[in-house]
């Protein structure tokens, strides 16, 4: 067999054959299993983890500030009020993030009041961060210990019946979360994820050169297909409820080009389920539990 040969051949198996893709551990709103979700402290013990990928959520204040928050308001479940009362049930979304300023925002405690889903979580006062905060921290914290600079996967906490209520459109809600990233040389190493398809569509027509990487987030049982002529173009990363990867879905996602990261594995016999699936990552509220099932 002549030289020409062998190296058409071998390059038709190379560009045949899926890409290997290193495998991304994402802690689920930094590691809430044990510390406080969407902390500047709960961030930089999930580096201590392993994680590759901070995953946090992305809401706007009234002075259109980016912070961290997966509820648009301030929730009952583990936010106190700036004196340390609690804050009720009932009245908890009159607390709407997106009519107060930061300011007024920082002064509640969200950290100190034990989480009723989440026992072993470490208490301590915190505030919602900004997310120039979180980042800065971070790259701080990877420098100074001598970890690889962090991934960021920051969701958009955006829908249709929000808009104007809870958030700004999704042209300006992404545009801010796009600006905070571009402003500190991390959108290369950024996802910007979001179930809302509005959001990712905005921002990859508007945002597409500064090397951001798209995520569908999905929970609904409609399929990939369905799913993605919804959204009108293939992501860089399909991130469906870990309760609906199937081998199926593994490998259509492979044949896409898609890294395959499910949300949100916890207990360790579906973190085991997913690994021997094959899925390209896992976001996790214990991203040490990840770590230790692909270790063994």
């Amino acid at each position: 067999m002549n030289r020409l040969l062998v190296s058409l051949l071998l390059l038709a198996a190379c560009t045949s054959a899926p890409m290997q893709r290193p495998f991304d551990l994402q802690g689920h709103r930094g590691a809430r299993g044990h510390w406080p979700e969407n902390s500047i402290p709960g961030m930089l013990r999930a580096l201590d983890m392993g994680v590759t990928t901070l995953e946090m959520d992305a809401v706007i204040s009234a002075d259109r500030q980016v912070l961290l928050s997966h509820e648009p308001f301030l929730s009952h479940e583990f936010c106190l009020l700036p004196d340390g009362g609690e804050i009720p049930e009932d009245l908890e979304r009159s607390y709407n993030l997106y009519q107060m300023t930061y300011a007024e925002i920082a002064a509640f405690d969200c950290g100190s009041k034990p989480h009723p889903r989440f026992p072993q979580q470490q208490k301590l006062r915190v505030s919602k961060p900004l997310l120039g905060e979180v980042i800065d921290s971070a790259e701080a914290y990877a420098r100074r210990t001598g970890r690889p600079a962090p991934l960021y996967n920051i969701e958009t906490k955006c829908s249709p019946e929000g808009d104007g209520v809870y958030h700004p459109a999704p042209e300006e809600f992404v545009g801010l979360v796009a600006e905070a990233v571009r402003s500190r040389n991390v959108a290369g190493r950024t996802t910007i994820q979001s179930f809302d398809p509005r959001t990712l569509q905005a921002g990859r027509q508007r945002y597409g050169s500064l090397g951001l990487k798209w995520a569908l987030l999905v929970e609904n049982e409609d399929g990939l297909e369905a799913n993605l002529a919804r959204l009108g173009f293939t992501p860089d990363i399909y991130s469906p409820d870990h309760r609906l990867v199937t081998a199926d879905l593994v490998q259509q996602c492979r044949t896409r080009g898609m890294a395959l990261v499910p949300w949100t594995a916890n207990e360790p016999g579906e973190i085991r389920r997913l690994l021997e699936l094959g899925v390209d990552g896992i976001i996790s509220d214990y991203p040490d539990r990840v770590a230790a099932a692909r270790s063994k």
